[in-house]
């Protein structure tokens, strides 16, 4: 067999592992702060969209 995590030491397998996990966990944060601040942004676009049309509303 030419399996390379076969002729790898246990200290560098254990290694990528935990490298591999962190790197999804900083894709997460970031993902998800991408939505937390998408979010934000569209509740604040319809919040001045209600001001803007509440302001131009005949009364």
């Amino acid at each position: 067999m030419t399996d390379q995590a076969v002729n790898e030491p246990a200290g560098e397998k254990r290694e990528r592992k935990v490298k591999d996990r962190e790197w999804r966990i900083e894709r997460g944060v970031a993902i998800r702060a991408g939505f937390y601040i998408f979010g934000t942004h569209l509740f604040a676009g319809f919040v001045w969209l209600l001001f803007y049309l509440g302001e131009h509303a005949h009364k």
